[in-house]
């Protein structure tokens, strides 16, 4: 008995000891929770955690939801998705619990689970945007996943440290040869201890230049006085390069406010404070000036948006003064986070977003203006991933720059990865011949595009071979020409291509002199009736008398020497008024067709081409009954199929010209 009652006295003073111990780390962890120290407060969470018994369900929760919130807000999706899922499980008072575990649950990839709490945060509040966006980003994943962008990414090894994070990559000019970048690796001449907010040494600002074979070098801390023992971050230069505006944080984490330093040759000034908001303690971050200098875009988290962080802008009135606030609207905010704009020359804005549909933690969005508004774009993969994407910069007017993310890293700490649209190539190629397959010397092709292109060129080899690059988007006519034939129209386009291609147009050019056989024109045996092979022949005839309005042509039909030649005569006269009421039906004027019958009274005349074709034949003989009658069958054969043919010669060029 007396083992027994010092057995339990034992265990009464252990779980007293257990339980004195979580409230202390409570007590700690909650001190440093109220000032930001996420990095601090979530280890204190996590040791108080696992002595609170499991009976005390609502300290449990309360608990878990609190080292969540430490896990999400310093990038640990892993651990924040198990400490919401124990916040959930135990019934945390406060509905948002659901949606952050959702949203860490999408951030890590499990779509269908986090679509689950989407649907059950939607049930209690099914009016709430953020909620809807999540559910629809987890049904569309697959889709997006499927879609193609032409960006190619790569992680930016160099610029990159082992053990440290870097982000905000900015070029200071628009060659983009001298990139900007925040880094929280040791600077030997600010030194610094490791962040409780964030568990990293506060970040500095460094700089990478490009060599002259195009080669990133090893980047270095900027010369001046910028480098301070506080947090600077997100940096964005005016278009000469010789103003950056960037963020100061001090040491409390609380009170991330805007500044403004100039360059004087390598030298950066300390920077002096950027007065956007009249209440020094609201938070103001991550500024964007524009191209043209005259509005800063900004981050912050003040009363009057839409939740979360807003991205805001002010415009610049006189000396240093900015004009009224204004927030840039439901197309670009919501109520998730917006952070980290940057806006192009032609006034595209990009920025991040966990608020709008996407993969998963914040995701880089385009938004181009339209009308009052915008229109608001996810820049998909493999720009974003399910985990954090932001701070992009353009090299100018190039598709090419660097961006943000934690992607694959085992720690979560940012990186920077590099992007560049992969090129498309368009190319026009083909010949420009006579009829009879010769080139033409002094051919000319005109191209015409509905982005102002217009280029004359001609072909480049003795074959009549030319090859042209087209643009990206562009609507083509091309025109080809020769001294004493007729002109050939055709048309390409490249809109709405998403893949390189080479597009082949050849050009037979009809003679202005010579008769021209038309090819694949077909008649019913021994009838005038064109069958429907037929079709394409005429209608290549009929875009010929279009591409050239101020022709007429005679159109003659001719036959073989089988039968009398008055049923030959007949044969061909109505073959040849055929072929005319066919071109009338088509649209062109009949006053421009003249229908001719010759029977069989023209033989052909063997072409260079003809005498390829048929080895029996030779250049210039002339295919009449005589000649005919002293081959064999089956080469008569073919003469007869060369004989009936049909024709067509121009005889003026000037119709309703004068």
């Amino acid at each position: 008995m007396k083992y027994i009652v010092y057995a339990v006295s034992f265990v009464l003073i252990a779980l007293s000891t257990v339980s004195c111990g979580a409230k202390y780390a409570l007590r700690k962890a909650d001190r440093q929770y109220e000032t930001d120290e996420y990095y601090a407060a979530a280890n204190q969470y996590r040791k108080a955690y696992r002595s609170i018994s499991a009976k005390d369900k609502d300290l449990r929760a309360s608990t878990a939801f609190k080292m969540g919130n430490c896990y999400r807000l310093t990038g640990n999706s892993q651990r924040a998705e198990y400490a919401y899922q124990n916040a959930v499980r135990y019934n945390h008072k406060e509905d948002i619990a659901i949606l952050y575990y959702a949203e860490t649950l999408r951030k890590n990839a499990k779509y269908a689970d986090a679509q689950k709490q989407y649907e059950a945060y939607a049930k209690k509040h099914p009016d709430d945007i953020w909620a809807q966006n999540g559910i629809l980003s987890c049904q569309k994943i697959k889709e997006w996943q499927k879609e193609k962008t032409r960006f190619e990414i790569k992680k930016a090894d160099v610029l990159n440290s082992r053990k440290f994070s870097e982000f905000s990559p900015a070029f200071s000019n628009q060659e983009g040869d001298v990139l900007y970048f925040n880094s929280s690796r040791e600077n030997v001449a600010i030194g610094g201890k490791a962040s409780k907010i964030t568990g990293l040494r506060n970040n500095d600002f460094f700089v990478a230049k490009q060599n002259s074979a195009g080669k990133w070098e090893t980047p270095t801390a900027i010369e001046g006085d910028l480098n301070t023992f506080y947090d600077e971050g997100t940096p964005s230069f005016t278009a000469d390069g010789k103003t950056m505006y960037f963020t100061r944080c001090k040491t409390d984490g609380r009170n991330a406010q805007i500044y403004k330093s100039a360059r004087a040759g390598a030298q950066w000034s300390a920077g002096d404070s950027v007065i956007v908001l009249k209440d020094s303690t609201l938070m103001a971050a991550h500024p964007a000036i524009s191209p043209d200098g005259q509005t800063l875009y900004f981050v912050s988290d003040m009363t009057g948006g839409f939740g979360g962080k807003d991205i805001w802008k002010v415009v610049l009135l006189e000396g240093d003064k900015w004009g009224a606030l204004e927030n840039l609207g439901a197309d670009i905010n919501t109520a998730g986070d917006e952070m980290f704009p940057y806006v192009r020359a032609n006034g595209d804005l990009y920025f991040s977003s966990n608020g709008h549909p996407g993969f998963g933690g914040l995701d880089i969005f385009r938004a181009v203006p339209k009308g009052e508004g915008w229109e608001v774009s996810n820049m998909l993969t493999p720009i974003n991933s399910a985990e954090d994407e932001f701070g992009i910069t353009f090299a100018g007017k190039e598709e090419r720059g660097f961006f943000t993310s934690n992607r694959k890293e085992p720690k979560y700490l940012d990186k920077l990865w590099s992007f560049q649209q992969k090129k498309i190539e368009y190319f026009l190629y083909g010949w420009i011949k006579d009829t009879k397959n010769d080139a033409l010397e002094d051919a000319a092709l005109r191209i015409v595009g509905d982005d102002g292109t217009n280029k004359k060129i001609a072909p480049q080899h003795k074959d009549g071979a030319y090859r042209f690059e087209l643009k990206e988007g562009v609507n083509y006519v091309m025109m080809a020409s020769a001294r004493g034939f007729l002109n050939s129209k055709e048309t390409v386009s490249t809109e709405g291509l998403t893949d390189g291609k080479d597009f082949q147009i050849n050009f037979k050019l009809a003679s202005i002199s010579k008769p021209v056989q038309m090819d694949n024109i077909f008649y019913e045996f021994g009838k005038w009736t064109l069958t429907p092979d037929s079709e394409a022949g005429i209608k290549s005839l009929a875009k010929l008398l279009t591409d050239n309005p101020n022709i007429t042509m005679e159109i003659s039909a001719h036959t073989d020497r089988v039968g009398s030649n008055e049923a030959n005569m007949e044969l061909s006269n109505k073959r040849a008024q055929e072929v005319v009421n066919y071109l009338i039906r088509a649209g062109i004027e009949s006053e421009r067709l003249t229908p001719v019958g010759y029977g069989e009274e023209q033989p052909v005349v063997v072409s260079k081409d003809l005498a390829q074709q048929y080895k029996f034949l030779k250049e210039g003989d002339v295919l009449n009954e005589e000649y005919v009658l002293n081959k064999s069958p089956e080469e008569q054969e073919s003469i007869n199929q060369i004989n009936r043919r049909t024709e067509f010669k121009v005889l003026k060029t000037t119709y309703k010209m004068y």
